[in-house]
C-alpha cells in the first residue's frame, strides 16, 4: 500500500484482523496482530489502524496498491480537492487493509458534527463531488513493481494539470471556460517585528463561503479553492468556478487569520487581480514568549516514542511518528503526579511540551 513517498508498506490480509489473529484495542479499528498470516510480518508486533494512513486534503492526490506478483498497480487519483469539505488541513481517511481505498468526500472524522452537512426547511443543495480517477498500470515480471508508484504520481500530475476535465456531461461540473481566475500578493505588517511591509511568504490563500475568518475549516456544504503563495507574496487561484465568496489565508509564522473585507464574486472567464493585500495579525504588543511555531502544526513538539507493544514499524524515526497508535496513554505515563511545567527561557518545546493536549 502507498499514500506517500515516506509511508508505503506490506500490509495485513483482510484475514489478519479475524478474531484470534489479532487483539482489539481501544477501538474497532485499531487491532493488534498476534498471529498474522502475512509472511513479511511473522514475528512482528503490528498495530493496524487506517487512521494511521489519513491525509490532508491537500496531500490527498493519489493513494492505493501494488501487486507484486504480477506487478499491476491500482490507485486514485484526485486532481483537485475543491470538493472536500473543511478546507486544505482537513484529514481524510485514504487506503486501507482490505485492500481497500477510500474516496472521501465528507467526514467528521478529526472535527465532529461541525463538518456535518445540515439542511433545514427544504433547503435546496446540489454539489458535484469529482471525478475521481481510478488508474491502473502494470510493468513486466523483470521490471521493479514500486515503479508503479512513481508512474501513478506522474499520472496524478497529468490530472492535477488536466483539471477540470473536460469530459463530464453534467452541467453542474463547470468546465474551464466557465470558471473565474483570481490573483494578488499577500503583505504581512506586524509594526512590532519591523515597520516595513514582509511578503507573506509560503501562506496559504483560499476562497471559501463567505463567513467569519477561519470559518473555512467548518465548512462542508460548498466548494473552496487554495494555493500557496510564493516567497514574495503573490498567489494565483484558478479555475474557480462561479459563485460568491470570501478571500482567506493565513501565514505560517503568524497568528490568526486573514479575511479580505469584502464579498469576491467570481463570473465565467473572470479574471479578478486583487492587487496588494495587507494582513496585520492580532496584537496587545510586542510578543514576551511563544512555545512552538503557529504554522497549524505541532511537527516541532515533543511526540514520545510509543508502549512497544503497540507499534507500527513504518512511523519510527518518522516525520508522521505522531500518527502511533496509543500515544495519548503516554501523557500520563510520562507525568504521572501532575501535568507538565513549561518554565520559560529555560524549557525546550521539542522536549518539554507534549505535542498533543490529552486528558488523563
Amino acid at each position: 500500500m502507498a499514500v506517500s513517498d515516506n509511508r508505503q508498506r506490506y500490509m495485513p490480509l483482510p484475514d489478519d484482523r479475524s478474531s484470534g489473529r489479532c487483539q482489539p484495542l481501544a477501538y474497532p479499528e485499531a487491532v493488534l496482530l498476534v498471529d498474522p498470516k502475512m509472511k513479511d510480518l511473522a514475528g512482528e508486533l503490528y498495530v493496524d489502524d487506517k487512521y494511521q494512513y489519513s491525509c490532508d486534503n491537500k496531500d490527498n492526490k493519489v493513494h492505493g496498491w501494488i501487486c507484486t506478483n504480477p506487478p499491476v498497480g491500482f490507485w486514485q487519483i484526485t486532481p483537485s480537492d475543491e470538493f472536500r469539505s473543511g478546507g486544505p488541513l482537513k484529514q481524510n481517511l485514504t487506503s486501507h487493509v482490505g485492500p481497500t481505498t477510500l474516496a472521501m468526500f465528507l467526514s467528521s472524522h478529526y472535527a465532529g458534527q461541525d463538518l456535518v452537512p445540515k439542511f433545514r426547511g427544504g433547503e435546496p443543495w446540489k454539489k458535484v463531488f469529482g471525478p475521481v480517477f481510478i488508474y491502473l498500470n502494470s510493468s513486466t515480471i523483470k521490471d521493479d513493481p514500486f515503479w508503479l508508484w512513481e508512474d501513478a504520481k506522474i499520472q496524478m500530475m497529468t490530472g492535477v494539470q488536466s483539471w477540470p476535465y473536460s469530459f463530464p456531461a453534467s452541467e453542474d461540473f463547470q468546465k474551464s471556460g466557465q470558471r473565474g481566475n483570481v490573483s494578488g500578493r499577500l503583505l504581512v505588517l506586524d509594526r512590532y517585528i519591523s515597520e516595513e511591509y514582509t511578503p507573506a511568504n509560503g501562506a496559504y490563500v483560499g476562497l471559501a463561503p463567505p463567513g467569519d475568518a477561519g470559518s473555512w475549516q467548518r465548512e462542508c456544504k460548498d466548494y473552496q479553492f487554495w494555493t500557496r503563495a510564493d516567497d514574495r507574496g503573490y498567489f494565483s487561484i484558478n479555475n474557480v468556478c462561479t459563485s460568491t465568496y470570501n478571500l482567506y489565508a493565513w501565514v505560517p509564522g503568524f497568528i490568526g487569520d486573514y479575511q479580505y473585507d469584502a464579498v469576491i464574486n467570481i463570473t465565467s472567464g473572470s479574471f479578478i487581480e486583487m492587487g496588494d493585500l495587507v494582513y496585520e495579525p492580532p496584537r496587545d504588543g510586542p510578543t514576551l514568549w511563544e512555545i512552538g511555531i503557529p504554522d497549524r502544526s505541532a511537527a516541532e513538539f515533543y511526540v514520545p516514542d510509543p508502549d512497544p507493544k503497540y507499534i507500527n514499524k513504518l512511523f519510527i524515526n518518522h516525520p508522521d511518528r505522531f500518527r502511533q497508535y496509543g500515544l495519548w496513554n503516554r501523557y500520563a505515563e510520562l507525568y504521572p503526579d501532575e501535568d507538565l511545567v513549561y518554565i520559560v527561557g529555560v524549557s525546550d518545546y521539542a522536549k518539554d511540551w507534549f505535542f498533543a493536549q490529552v486528558p488523563r
